[in-house]
């Protein structure tokens, strides 16, 4: 298995079953800090550089909540809109992480554009983390999401994974190429417009991997262990932010999880979102057994820490 320290986490196209294994083992080690509310100093001295140059809720907190609870330091930009990068200059990717290197340790990037993190790695010495790129990837969204699985369910293999909403998503893309490495199903529920493209099937099956497609949630909900949900009402993730229009449109019945739906799931299926959302998961289904999407928000906390401790040499 590579080492972990000085990587950057850019992928998880061809991140290896060990990886995971390794990750989820030291995140077990790190858990109790996080559950705990207390600060260590794993990190003291270090700081980490945030570069989002899209809207970022829970991945920029997460990361940044994850370095102060290791004892590290943060800066950065939430907006580039507010900095020489997003003004009038329109500074490039590299201009920019050339310089951001020398004020920290490592940096996070979230970028419209895809493939944008992967080119800051090449003009930057220090790690690259993605926080999602375009319609590309979310390694460390899923990395979330899987450790939570292997918290709440005690394993990731042998599961079925429902997987509802935009395949174009970047979480998408990143759990499908994630489950490669493990005995897991995975069925895409999507409208035809957002669904997976032959390209991206093709490349799976080339690690003897292969989705399932149903048209609607009530064709496979039964066999579902984990419920995974991404909206289908969908902002624009080409650009830089994307407003709000009066007309939003509503989702289509067959993609959304209610509670009648869910009378028809295992009682031990659990429902994950990495959020926000929309109408297709509506607010009462908060109270079931099913919800864990608090706890993944939580979790990523967690496997923030951990990367982060890995990548600068904190953790082994």
């Amino acid at each position: 298995m590579r080492s972990f320290a000085g990587r950057d986490i850019l992928s998880l196209k061809g991140f290896e079953r060990a990886e995971f294994e390794h990750v989820f083992e030291v995140a077990d080690e790190l858990e109790p800090i996080a559950r705990g509310r207390r600060n260590v100093d794993l990190l003291a001295g270090k700081t980490l550089v945030t570069a989002f140059y899209q809207p970022s809720t829970r991945t920029r907190l997460a990361h940044e909540a994850a370095m102060h609870r290791l004892g590290g330091h943060v800066l950065g930009f939430s907006d580039a809109k507010m900095t020489r990068a997003g003004d009038f200059y329109q500074e490039s990717i590299k201009d920019t992480v050339h310089m951001l290197e020398y004020y920290g340790d490592a940096l996070v990037m979230r970028h419209f554009q895809q493939g944008a993190p992967h080119e800051a790695a090449r003009w930057t010495s220090i790690p690259v983390i993605n926080a999602g790129d375009g319609w590309g990837e979310h390694p460390t969204q899923v990395l979330t999401d899987l450790y939570t699985v292997q918290r709440e369910l005690g394993t990731v293999d042998g599961l079925t994974f429902l997987c509802i909403g935009d395949m174009r998503m970047r979480t998408m893309h990143s759990i499908a190429y994630a489950l490669t490495q493990f005995d897991a199903e995975m069925i895409a529920i999507a409208p035809p417009d957002m669904s997976l493209t032959d390209e991206f099937k093709a490349e799976l099956a080339e690690q003897n991997f292969t989705i399932r497609e149903v048209d609607h949630v009530r064709d496979a909900i039964a066999e579902a262990d984990v419920i995974y949900m991404e909206p289908v009402v969908q902002a624009d993730y080409t650009a830089s932010r994307q407003e709000r229009g009066e007309d939003v449109g509503t989702t289509p019945e067959q993609y959304r999880v209610t509670r009648e739906v869910l009378n028809d799931a295992k009682p031990s299926s659990i429902i994950l979102h990495s959020l926000p959302r929309m109408d297709e998961l509506p607010p009462d289904v908060d109270a079931t057994r099913h919800a864990r999407y608090w706890e993944e928000a939580y979790y990523g906390v967690v496997m923030r820490m951990t990367l982060l401790s890995l990548i600068l040499g904190a953790k082994e």
